[in-house]
């Protein structure tokens, strides 16, 4: 039998893709009825909405209506939130803005250039208030309250004890403790958000388009904001959706508050948001400020940890928030052994744009302060930073290893791959090159990271936001369920059904390895949906492409489904030949007996027999071969009354060994090589794993030394366009060496795990790392990001004046 899992395919996407034959979400759904939509978004951070004059706007010839918040105020149900906090939410501001960008009013028009003039008619009154974009700040006495109900700024607040974390400071040789700052930036697809909803008042449905790429975990919270039952809204997810990276789980409230406008309307609303819009207002990653201490022993051993974890989830904390919080809890420790640990998290609301999914989704707030102060411990005790890796690290003999929060990490041999790193970085090479550069006056560094890659989530994890208390009174939440369908037809071709969602990763050709080696058939024979429609499709509460899931929770539902037409195909054929399932094989489209290969059945005609002669079946078999297999992990349970919680299925590893220089003159940082070796359990296709690698690394790259999301002090926002808000292109992406070693997962029939999200996670702090490095003979600490040559160079200006004033 071939073997197809496991080998560098070329992507079966890429022809469509190539020719120019894919179908987005712009490419559907405008009729001669449709109506385009443009939104009129708030120029203040705070302000009370005194009035809206939309009567001059209405008459320009070609707009088909206006929708404001009072319009859809007695319509819409605040969004559902998962804290006990009790914020409201709705699509459109109702009486006040709270970020830039706010949508204010819709506009919808026979075409978007009438729709965008009609918005400057729209005439608003405001009243300025004071506005907050600082996250400690905010939560201070004297703080603007954004939400008056709430009564303060903080959404959600919970505090962890796990293990003697007390004993482990009182006798810690030494304490290291310091703050970071990690800051608030997006993913910037080249696809921006895309909707098309369309009203039917006759069955009181809305059936909606649009570019979400999992739509399930939120259908409930959008279905009951429009006040339907669930299957009265009907999202249609296209075939290709280009990039996304977790942010496209921020258009629920557009697909809302465009299906609401089709209904007040009265024609469908098509709306695809430009990347101004994008920017200022679509979801983005969380800034947070982490104090985090460390007990330490002489030998670089630690102990215990304590964390103060503050997120800004912007100006509304709104669904899956605060999931940033807890996503990355049961590895808080990453791939270190320490047994013991405290945690106090916060999630606070600001004048900022609201939060949400983005790839590696808690991860790089969790990895750069742990991983930073692992090399202040270094520093702290005079040791070389490999050491203290080396001296923390889990070992292979450890696994299935359980973390102080709960999480079981199923396999690794962390340190094998960290030395892997190292070697083929020539770490003690460098070493050497960079005392030499010193002496020449160049400032040389490396940065080491190591960094457990969690995929597939347990739906239980968020339910930590609550207490057990107050999760003894909800609905209990767990698992992490995947489900996939596959047909046979009389001709024995496949169609196989996935809800997955793919943005580009490629699942439609790993599906079809999986199927192709199942049923020993060719991949040409297979043909793979990836459009998803709520309606039709064989969906759980968790499908989607987040969190890494596919390679872990997607392809096992793939390979079990394509299991059960394999088990209907042998029995189908046992009784046709007169033997027992048990003696049978399959190879190249026929289905034999083991011991007498001769004696075999065609598959194609098996397969025909179960649609064109349904009464030769065994006995009880239905007819057709059609079968769905939904998937789900025992490990995912809920949290427990200790807030023990498994948030993930499968763990990861990634080490990252990087090399800089920093220009004296210009304070520009200069990635000279970048080595990251991962540990994902079995491959699927490594010709499609590296690409994610590529992409993983080129998303934290920006976040470590370009991207951010600024604001002024005032809540202004300052990166609206690509002019001041800079992402990494070709040039800026260093040379990269990727290498893989296996240690397969003994939760997933083919031992596979996520991948893709690690180096978003570990490239901010392993360059971060990297720079302080080369920054540490000057006696300088860079503790938040970007690295932007302003403030490299400030800091290198201010340590010349020290040592000339001294």
């Amino acid at each position: 039998m071939t073997k197809v899992i496991g080998k560098s395919t070329t992507r079966v996407e890429d022809k469509r893709l190539l020719t120019g034959q894919g179908k987005y979400i712009d490419d559907l759904g405008t009729t001669t009825n449709t109506g385009h939509a443009a939104i009129l978004r708030s120029p203040h951070p705070h302000a009370y909405i005194k009035s809206i004059d939309k009567a001059e706007a209405e008459k320009i010839p070609g707009v088909k209506g206006i929708v404001t918040g009072q319009d859809i105020k007695s319509l819409l149900k605040p969004f559902s939130v998962g804290v006990t906090a009790p914020v409201k939410y709705f699509p459109l501001a109702i009486d006040k803005v709270r970020y830039v960008g706010e949508p204010v009013a819709i506009v919808v028009a026979k075409d978007r250039y009438t729709a965008e003039d009609a918005l400057e008619k729209i005439q608003v009154s405001y009243e300025s208030l004071k506005a907050i974009v600082d996250i400690e700040g905010s939560m201070k006495d004297d703080a603007p309250i954004l939400h008056e109900n709430v009564g303060s700024n903080i959404a959600n607040h919970r505090e962890f004890h796990y293990g003697e974390v007390e004993k482990a400071f009182t006798e810690a040789d030494r304490i290291v403790k310091h703050k970071f700052k990690f800051p608030k930036y997006t993913a910037t697809p080249v696809e921006t958000y895309g909707v098309i909803a369309n009203y039917d008042p006759a069955h009181d449905q809305y059936t909606v388009n649009a570019n979400f790429h999992g739509p399930f975990v939120i259908q409930a919270i959008m279905a009951q904001a429009l006040q339907i039952p669930s299957n009265k809204l009907r999202i249609i997810v296209p075939k290709d959706i280009g990039g996304s990276y977790g942010i496209k789980a921020g258009i629920f409230p557009y697909i809302v508050l465009c299906g609401i406008t089709s209904k007040l309307v009265g024609c469908p609303v098509k709306w695809i948001e430009d990347r101004q819009e994008h920017l200022s207002s679509s979801a983005s990653g969380t800034d947070r400020v982490t104090y985090i201490e460390a007990a330490v022993k002489n030998d670089g051993k630690v102990t215990g940890l304590r964390m103060k974890m503050i997120d800004n989830v912007g100006a509304y904390i709104r669904a899956p928030e605060p999931a940033c919080l807890y996503r990355n809890h049961a590895n808080s420790t990453g791939a270190y052994d320490i047994p013991n640990l405290n945690i106090d998290a916060y999630a606070v609301m600001t004048n900022k744009s609201p939060t949400g999914l983005i790839r590696g989704y808690g991860g790089q707030e969790l990895y750069f302060p742990l991983e930073r102060i692992m090399q202040l411990v270094a520093k702290e005790l005079g040791m070389d930073h490999r050491d203290v890796i080396q001296k923390n690290l889990i070992r292979k003999a450890q696994f299935p290893y359980k973390t102080a929060s709960g999480g079981i990490y199923d396999s690794g041999d962390y340190v094998n791959s960290f030395e892997l790193a190292l070697s083929t970085g020539k770490y003690e090479e460098f070493r050497k090159k960079q005392e030499e550069a010193r002496e020449n006056g160049r400032m040389l560094g490396v940065g080491l990271a190591c960094i457990v890659e969690p995929s597939g989530s347990n739906m239980g994890y968020i339910t930590v936001a609550l207490t057990p208390e107050e999760r003894a009174n909800s609905l209990p939440k767990s698992g992490c369920a995947e489900a996939a369908t596959i047909s046979m037809d009389p001709l024995g071709s496949v169609n196989v059904r996935i809800s997955t969602t793919p943005s580009g990763q490629g699942h439609e050709t790993v599906t079809a390895q999986i199927v192709s080696e199942v049923l020993a058939i060719p991949i040409e024979q297979i043909n793979v949906v990836a459009e998803l429609d709520t309606s039709t499709s064989a969906w759980s509460i968790a499908s989607g492409s987040y969190s890494s899931r596919f390679a872990s929770l997607g392809s096992s539902a793939v390979y079990y489904a394509a299991h059960k037409v394999r088990q209907k195909l042998f029995n189908i054929t046992a009784n046709q030949l007169g033997v027992d399932v048990s003696e049978l094989d399959l190879d190249n489209g026929l289905i034999f007996v083991k011991d007498n290969p001769d004696k075999k059945f065609p598959l194609k005609r098996a397969a025909g027999l179960a649609h064109w002669h349904p009464l030769s079946l065994p006995k009880g078999m239905e007819p057709g071969i059609y079968e769905t297999y939904y998937y789900t992990a025992e490990v995912a349970e809920p949290p427990d009354e200790n807030d023990l919680i498994n948030s993930s299925v499968t763990y990861g590893f990634v080490a990252d060994m990087v090399t800089v220089e920093i220009d004296p003159d210009t304070a520009e940082v200069k990635i000279i090589d970048y080595f990251t070796v991962h540990d994902a359990g079995k491959l699927l296709n490594p010709l499609i794993v590296d690409g994610q690698i590529m992409g993983g690394l080129a998303h934290g790259l920006g976040g470590a030394l370009y991207e951010e999301l600024a604001y002024d002090k005032n809540g202004q926002f300052l990166t609206g366009s690509f002019m001041d808000y800079l992402c990494p292109t070709a040039p800026e992406i260093p040379r990269v060496t990727i290498k893989h070693t296996e240690s397969p997962s003994p939760l997933t029939p083919l031992g596979a795990k996520g991948l893709g999200e690690g180096n978003t996670m570990s490239a901010p702090v392993a360059i971060s790392n990297a720079v302080n490095d080369a920054l540490a003979h000057l006696d300088i600490m860079i503790d938040d990001l970007p690295l932007s040559p302003n403030r490299i160079w400030k800091l290198l200006s201010d340590a010349k004046d020290k040592v000339t004033t001294s």
